[in-house]
């Protein structure tokens, strides 16, 4: 099995360095938390969950220092946010603090789709590492029969012929909007017809629907934002699937979905508890995108992890305008969770690329002498892209410092460069980490200046309050966020925002889904676009997961496959150990 050349010599793959970890028994770090046997569940000697009984065994202790880490806009290669997170977690180890990690878990769709998983990479990641990018604990696997059951009752109840009243709920069939869902990237289920006759049934139902992808499901939102069980239960309840033939919403509660979809999911609610290579905690809980949903873990596994530690770090999926954003006005709004601190992760090369120094067409890798090689002005011009992050943040009232993910070839004038860009942009401190090789250890000046921030003046606030109206609330986003001049609405989109206003929806916050390849809509538009106009296409609700999401450009909710998936180099030898796995 190969690795990555850097200076000549040759580095073990992600999947060497796991299967060469000296981890410890899971009920040693259990204890490192100061938790015993009886607050988990084993799930085998290097994983545990957490029971929900320990919130409230906790309830008196104070919360710890909360960690937010986020990005700049990134290449389509990803810039290493978790190696981020799990590199200034066992930085913080480092130092003498008491810290865990709280990261989402990742789906299957990538990892066979392209090379990439959620548990991070090279000296900075959480183990057992196959274990967690494959089936974990099976959580994945209940959000999607608990989304897949709902389906299934939604076309029974139209369509069953042995109801003693057909259709209860008066249900326009044409107006159901739940979709099924598989744990893959198979972008050939995108679009289906079910209920066509068959050999054994007198007449067909054909409707068309299609499959999206697991951690789009409304499900997993609402795993990753409910408070505690009954809370999860009443947000399955409110979830809508489609409209009465009167216009008026129909519910999983309104067809009896959601008594058993709680019962699938209460096993799913206990958070994950596994470590990093270092052997300190992480609890990996929930894995929403952050394009379509909001790409932050569970709830409940920060304010556990926020009465066992002093420190607890934590990542927003994709860019800061995406992931964080929605940390900040959606998770923080329902949960009460304040950040500490925000971090925002940057790579000299995406840095290279938004100022112009190259181009990244979709599925082509630029040269390495090109994303490589020393380019001190376009660095310059494209921290422009870095400069709107921070400033983005800031708006929410709370310190901000810049991590760079150091790569070999990186030169000391780029990494200056950035560095002042960073600080002149209001930035608490900008500091180059070299996790990726070099574990915590590489990650010890970020820590100490994260610790530091954590002390400075927190204003947290919100970017909008709750009654603001739909179009006021996406429009703040857009122009403050994003940077665009005005926001247009196609009229479907109209017609979206006067049916949710008229059904009570409009107090909720907004979750939008668009590319995370720019700060705008098209992932054409690098660095730091302004003036240009937001296109709404669709709204579509979340009332579960409590949230609208309107649609901004072309998004999928069902990735599909490169020409070569990952998938292909993936196989087991004669005595069961994987290769090929990253």
């Amino acid at each position: 099995m190969g690795g990555i050349i850097i200076e000549e010599k040759a580095v073990p793959s992600d999947l060497e360095i796991a299967q060469a970890a000296n981890m410890k028994p899971i009920i040693e770090i259990v204890k490192q938390i100061g938790l015993d046997e009886n607050d988990i569940e084993f799930y085998g000697k290097y994983k545990a969950k957490i029971k929900l009984e320990v919130l409230e065994k906790l309830k008196d202790r104070p919360d710890g220092k909360y960690i937010d880490i986020t990005a700049i806009t990134p290449t389509p290669l990803g810039e290493g946010k978790t190696v981020m997170n799990i590199g200034l977690t066992q930085g913080l180890a480092k130092i003498g603090k008491n810290v865990i990690s709280t990261l989402r878990q990742p789906s299957m769709g990538p990892v066979f789709g392209i090379k990439g998983g959620a548990a991070g990479g090279g000296y900075s990641q959480v183990v057992p590492m196959e274990d967690i990018n494959l089936h974990f604990t099976g959580d994945i696997h209940a959000v999607s029969t608990a989304n897949n059951l709902l389906a299934a009752m939604v076309d029974n109840e139209v369509f069953h012929p042995t109801f003693k009243r057909a259709n209860p709920n008066n249900i326009d069939a044409d107006s159901i909007t739940w979709r099924r869902v598989v744990d893959l990237n198979d972008s050939a289920m995108t679009t289906i017809t079910l209920g066509t006759k068959s050999k054994h049934e007198v007449d067909g139902y054909p409707r068309d629907t299609g499959y999206d992808i697991s951690v789009a499901s409304e499900v997993m939102a609402i795993l990753a934002l409910a408070n505690d069980l009954k809370d999860l239960r009443a947000r399955f309840s409110r979830i809508i699937v489609a409209k009465s033939k009167d216009g008026k919403p129909v519910t999983a509660e309104d067809v009896k979905a959601a008594g058993a979809m709680a019962v699938i999911m209460k096993d799913a609610l206990k958070p994950n508890l596994v470590q990093t290579l270092e052997n300190v905690p992480c609890i990996m809980h929930a894995g929403p995108f952050a394009n379509i949903a909001i790409g932050n873990n569970s709830v409940i596994a920060d304010r556990i992890a926020l009465k066992l530690a002093d420190y607890v770090v934590t990542e927003s999926g994709f860019a800061a305008d995406c992931g964080a954003e929605k940390l900040l006005n959606i998770k923080c709004r329902s949960s009460g969770l304040r950040p500490d601190c925000i971090v925002i992760n940057a790579t000299i090369r995406a840095l290279k690329m938004h100022g112009g120094g190259y181009d990244f067409p979709p599925g082509k890798t630029p040269p390495k002498e090109v994303m490589f090689g020393e380019n001190v002005e376009a660095v310059r011009k494209g921290c422009a892209n870095l400069a709107r992050h921070i400033e983005n943040m800031k708006k929410f009232g709370i310190p901000v410092v810049v991590c760079i993910n150091r790569f070999t070839p990186d030169t000391d004038a780029e990494v200056e460069t950035v560095r002042e860009e960073a600080i002149k942009a209001g930035a608490e401190e900008a500091i180059p980490v070299t996790a990726w090789a070099d574990g915590g250890d590489g990650a010890v000046d970020l820590a100490k200046a994260v610790v530091e921030a954590c002390e400075k003046p927190n204003n947290f606030k919100l970017l909008y309050p709750d009654d603001a109206s739909i179009k006021e609330k996406i429009e703040t986003i857009a122009k403050e966020i994003y940077g665009a001049a005005d926001v247009e609405y196609s009229e479907m989109a109209e017609e979206k925002i006067k049916l949710y206003t008229e059904w009570g929806l409009d107090k909720l916050p907004i979750c939008v889904a668009k590319t995370h390849l720019s700060l705008s809509h098209d992932p054409a538009l690098k660095n730091a676009p302004s003036g240009f106009t937001l296109p709404v296409r669709d709204i579509r609700p979340s009332a579960g997961a409590g949230f609208l999401y309107p649609l901004c450009g072309e998004m999928r909710t069902m990735p599909g496959m490169p020409s070569k998936p990952a998938s292909i180099n993936v196989d087991i030898d004669e005595n069961g150990k994987t290769y090929g796995l990253f």
